[in-house]
């Protein structure tokens, strides 16, 4: 048969005001490494017109990044199965000052 396992995952969403995808790549790749998340994968995409996506596939889930420069802000979203390293990761990026959240 199958066995029923109970799973959590927990997020964190925020926007920044920085839009510089090779800032947003370095900084973000900088922390995700300093709180020992496993990286999996990583893919980016730069719109025509305007605009950058990004997402690091995690070994405990994914952060993705999508940049909208004609307003000034990115929007930032990470899910993990590891609170402890999503919590750190958070406190990191808050004190960062290119990278200040709203």
């Amino acid at each position: 048969m199958y066995k029923h396992t109970e799973a959590n995952i927990y997020s964190s969403k925020f926007w920044t005001v920085c839009t510089e995808p090779e800032e947003l790549r370095n900084t973000f790749e900088r922390v995700l490494k300093e709180v020992d998340f496993k990286i999996v994968l990583f893919n980016e995409h730069h719109f025509t017109a305007q605009g950058y996506t990004c997402f690091w596939l995690l070994g405990e889930s994914h952060l993705a990044i999508h940049t909208f420069p004609e307003s000034g802000k990115s929007y930032v979203e990470l899910s993990s199965c590891n609170k402890i390293k999503l919590d750190l990761f958070i406190l990191k990026i808050a004190i960062l000052k290119n990278i200040s959240t709203e």
